[in-house]
């Protein structure tokens, strides 16, 4: 009898979870600071602080619903963890 494959999306929702709301959370701040740095008009545009405070919610809920595609909740972790590292180091230097 053949062995049942493991699924390609495993079911580990509370780490991913948590993954999406805390590391998510990070990176979309981090997204939206970077987008204030270098988006249109530079830090100083009219307008720019009230759409970068909208656009958290905008980025933080797209990345929050798409944690759930990571194979495991280890993986979501590691993957979200790296990118919300990157754009922090990015948004220090610039």
């Amino acid at each position: 009898m053949a062995k049942p494959k493991t699924p390609a999306i495993q079911p580990d929702w509370i780490s991913k979870t948590l993954a999406g709301a805390l590391l998510g959370f990070a990176l979309a701040v981090a997204i939206s600071g970077l987008f204030a740095w270098w988006g249109p008009g530079g830090i100083g545009a009219p307008d720019k602080v009230q759409f970068n405070m909208w656009a958290i919610s905008l980025y933080w809920m797209t990345v929050w619903s798409l944690v759930y595609l990571f194979r495991t909740g280890l993986r979501a972790w590691l993957v979200l963890g790296s990118a919300t590292t990157a754009a922090h180091v990015a948004l220090f230097i610039t």
